[in-house]
Formats: C-alpha cells, structure tokens, sequence
C-alpha cells in the first residue's frame, strides 16, 4: 500500500436498516382536523365561511371567506395563499351572492374539485370538501349564519 493510500477513509460496506414503520397507525388526522374547525365556527360572524385545510401543506390552517370576492391561488398577493407547485397562481375565486358562496375556477392547470368532481362553477353547501392542487379543504358556514 502506498503513503497516499493509506490516508484515504475505509467506506463501510455496512448500510443501516430503515426504521420500521407501524402499520396500525392512522396518518390521516383529517377527522380531527374538521372537527376543531367545526367548534372554532361557533365564534364566526353571520354571513362568514371558513375554510380549512384538511390535507395538503398547513392541514388545520383555516381561512376566513369575509369578503364579496376571495381569491385563492399560489401568488403571495391571493387572499387564500396556497404556497404549493400543483396550485395555479390565480387558481379560483370564492364569491358571495346573495347569502350563497360560491367557488369558481379561474382556468386553473389542475382545475378545482367539489367533492372530488371538477367544476368551473359551483355553488357550496356546509362541508363541502374542494380540493386545489394538492390541498383538500373543508368549507364551513359560521353556526351564527344559519
């Protein structure tokens, strides 16, 4: 062996086994999720939705829908900024008509679900379930608004 040779580092041939998952547990906190976001509802004002993130980057974020007009998309400038690749930049708007939210999509690459169908356009109901990009989102109507 040479001088040089014998100031080089031996490798270990010896890889380290992977940490053993358990298969008994629940990664989706989904449900636990909505239902935080259900009893923080009893201190929204009339006439204002939630939404709240039920899966994606954030899960258990909420944002307020107070506004006639609220924007979602992946620019910093969105009302509901959504910092993720899969989300547009002006993805859809949310709108309020005459007491009834509305989500429309802004011809968005990945579109905009509602209950896992894609709309252009749609009217909402209390816990409907949208999916942008990859966030999937609770929508909720404050119990004061009902």
């Amino acid at each position: 062996m040479t001088a040089a040779a014998e100031h080089i580092p031996q490798r270990s041939s010896k890889i380290p086994a992977a940490p053993r998952i358990d298969a008994d547990i629940d990664f989706d906190d989904s449900a636990a999720i909505a239902e935080a976001a259900v009893e923080d509802m009893r201190t929204v004002e009339t006439g204002v939705a939630v939404l709240v993130v039920k899966r994606g980057p954030n899960a258990g974020t909420q944002f307020q829908l107070d506004k006639p007009v609220v924007s979602v998309g992946r620019h910093p400038a969105s009302d509901v900024f959504l910092d993720d690749i899969t989300v547009s930049r002006r993805h859809a708007e949310f709108r309020r008509e005459d007491g009834t939210f509305h989500i429309v999509d802004l011809g968005s690459l990945n579109n905009t679900y509602l209950n896992r169908e894609p709309v252009d356009s749609a009217a909402l109901s209390e816990g409907d379930e949208l999916q942008i990009g990859n966030f999937r989102l609770l929508f909720l109507v404050g119990t004061l608004a009902r």
